[in-house]
């Protein structure tokens, strides 16, 4: 069966929502761009930022607010609309804000939503570099059938939001990139090299829709296939325009 590229995915702001691309562009050793361009800082991050300007360096995950330390983040919806970022939640009211200049709006909304025992959110920067948790330049890829059998096996509408991938793929037999690392592959007329697995964590337990725990992600994935993977990451070699549809050859 061919494969095709069924969903382009950036989330503009670090674990807070999410929005579909139909093109975009791709640069060699460059990150999709706009992806976690944004990152909101938790007291404790602040002490590995800097100055109170925007950080120069790329910071670690457990500097951010992130869905592990908070099931509720994880139903933050939404995306740019009219050059602002516009969210929604099952349990706020909504919000537009433009990142550059209404950041504290958008850490008093998040508020009510991070656990009072945390370290509090006080500010959203943007990236020196993209704020993915890995420090390299990589892709995330995920396949739809891979996600179709682990919703068979766990008899549930898992979704593709929680996974907060990059690119989805259809058409792939169930898990065959898992046998991909270190291969080249080609999406249209761009071409990746997959590095490794992408290892979960606990916040893909939680529901996109309630913001609650559904599922204890990381024993299923461990009882059905012996790991706690799902995707691939990926490095662009040669860069240029992907859209939604284009075939992806291994």
């Amino acid at each position: 069966m061919s494969a095709g590229l069924a969903h382009i995915r950036r989330h503009p702001i670090k674990t807070i929502g999410g929005e579909g691309l139909a093109a975009t562009t791709l640069a060699p050793a460059r990150r999709l761009p706009g992806d976690r361009e944004w990152a909101v800082l938790t007291e404790a991050g602040e002490r590995h930022a800097g100055e109170a300007g925007e950080p120069d360096r790329w910071l670690p995950k457990s500097c951010f607010l992130r869905g592990v330390a908070s099931a509720p983040l994880q139903a933050v919806s939404g995306g740019w609309r009219d050059g602002r970022i516009a969210l929604s939640h099952p349990d706020r009211p909504g919000i537009d804000v433009d990142p550059a200049s209404e950041g504290a709006r958008l850490v008093d909304w998040l508020r009510p939503l991070w656990p009072e025992t945390a370290p509090a959110p006080t500010r959203l920067v943007r990236g020196a570099a993209i704020w993915t948790d890995q420090k390299w330049p990589w892709i995330s890829i995920l396949s739809l059938s891979s996600l179709a059998e682990l919703e068979s096996r766990t008899g549930q509408v898992l979704g593709i939001d929680r996974w907060r991938g990059n690119l989805w793929v259809e058409g792939w037999e169930p898990f065959a990139e898992r046998a991909l690392i270190g291969q080249v592959i080609h999406v249209g007329a761009v071409e990746l090299r997959v590095t490794a697995h992408i290892g979960r964590c606990e916040a893909t337990s939680a529901s996109t829709d309630t913001g609650r725990r559904d599922i204890d992600m990381l024993a299923t994935l461990d009882r059905l296939y012996g790991h706690t993977d799902f995707g691939i990451f990926a490095e662009v070699v040669e860069g240029g325009r992907i859209a939604v549809g284009d075939a992806v050859r291994t």
